[in-house]
């Protein structure tokens, strides 16, 4: 249970702010509703150029870093399909600085040419390492766009193509954060060792003179619902074979979206995992087994992911898998076994409510979604799930014409073949 208090500015900023006097530390973290789904399709990678943009320095403040340094802070960011977020740790007593540096940047970002080429060279290089250059680095360049079609959940978060990034001009950098970074489309939470007066009086000195701009209205293309299989095989320069399948599950505030993301983990949480125990340990098949629910706001894809033994037939493994998927379909599970699972859920989220920094991207994520209020319900959602019900989504969503199969073939294998 995470406790706070929150207020709204005048140009729309939504201020959340959770006390938590047990450290002498503070969070100030910000969701920008904006992620890689609310880009062109010909312009894509923006959000998350724009994340490295945003560090480039702002008019009143040249250099980011070092005044955040000099008083003892940390920060980071991250980009993903549907939000950016930014956050700042440091000492309690220089919250101040947070404040300060956080709003100049919304306020008058310093859109210079020199630091656009050297954040586009920065966003291309990793582009080249992460996705280009490594083994199985596109598995969701190619992912995406096989089990998406018409959502822009179809390209990744760093791009569709590298293109996209080596074009971008200063005038589609500026056209996107006059569009996004705008208050009505942030949400700020202060946590730690602050008071809601306090924060309330800063926000209101830093923030509120920020001119007030329309929040962006978000019309995404419906993904119209898969009707047949989907297959891509490639033959790639990786060490082994690998098998990637992905269904069409739910978006996030979904009430069922507890149900599906359980039952990811009662496939692959931990070495007491169906699939880990069924084909890495029992019969060993693979040499490692993986399924996950992507997370994202809108309607998700949930993965089974593995690398099969050197030795086994790849329709072999790939029957194995379906296999497995088709147990949790047939046969109820026992409710022992599902309380193990939901005992580990519990266990994180009640971890996840130790740090100022977890608490604080919790609270703006769940308020992004809907409501902050929400999160606090979210343990209960997955507590209450029964065997039946998993096994009704098992049914809904592991089906042949819902699946999109990505697979992996090694070069050398091929070769040795020949």
């Amino acid at each position: 249970m995470i406790n706070y208090q929150r207020f709204t500015l005048d140009n729309g900023l939504r201020v959340l702010v959770h006390e938590d006097h047990t450290t002498a530390m503070a969070c100030v973290n910000i969701l920008y509703d904006v992620g890689a789904r609310d880009e062109s399709p010909d312009k894509t990678g923006f959000a998350h150029l724009f994340e490295h943009l945003m560090f480039g320095g702002s008019v009143n403040i040249p250099n980011y870093d070092t005044p955040l340094q000099e008083v003892g802070g940390e920060n980071n960011a991250f980009t993903s399909n549907d939000i950016t977020n930014y956050y700042i740790t440091l000492p309690s007593a220089n919250l101040e600085t947070a404040f300060w540096l956080e709003s100049d940047r919304m306020l008058s970002l310093a859109f210079s040419e020199e630091s656009l080429e050297v954040q586009r060279n920065v966003v291309c290089e990793e582009f080249k390492q992460r996705y280009l250059n490594q083994p199985y680095g596109d598995v969701w360049l190619r992912l995406r766009p096989l089990a998406y079609k018409e959502h822009p959940y179809r390209w990744a978060t760093i791009g569709k193509e590298l293109r996209h990034i080596e074009d971008a001009t200063m005038e589609d950098v500026k056209a996107f954060f006059f569009k996004h970074y705008v208050p009505s489309n942030a949400i700020m939470v202060v946590s730690g060792d602050v008071s809601f007066n306090q924060v309330k009086t800063l926000a209101e000195k830093w923030f509120a003179n920020i001119p007030a701009r329309q929040k962006p209205e978000r019309r995404l293309p419906q993904e119209p619902k898969q009707l047949a299989p989907r297959r891509e095989e490639v033959y790639s320069d990786v060490p082994v074979n690998s098998i990637y399948i992905a269904f069409h599950g739910l978006g996030r505030i979904h009430p069922d979206y507890p149900v599906m993301d359980l039952l990811s983990d009662i496939l692959s949480r931990g070495n007491s995992s169906r699939l880990y125990r069924a084909l890495v340990k029992d019969q060993p098949l693979f040499s490692e087994v993986n399924a996950y629910v992507c997370g994202s706001i809108d309607p998700n894809l949930i993965v089974i992911e593995g690398k099969p033994l050197a030795q086994v037939d790849m329709a072999k493994a790939e029957a194995s898998l379906w296999k497995q998927l088709d147990i949790l379909k047939t046969e109820l599970m026992k409710e022992t076994e599902l309380q193990k699972v939901k005992n580990k859920i519990e266990s994180t989220m009640v971890f996840a409510e130790l740090s100022i920094l977890d608490k604080a991207m919790n609270l703006a994520f769940f308020e992004a979604l809907g409501s902050a209020d929400w999160y606090n319900e979210e343990v209960d959602k997955y507590l209450a799930i029964t065997p039946d019900d998993i096994q009704r989504m098992a049914r809904e969503i592991f089906i042949p014409e819902n699946s999109s199969t990505l697979i992996y073939y090694a070069k050398e294998r091929q070769q040795h073949a020949g």
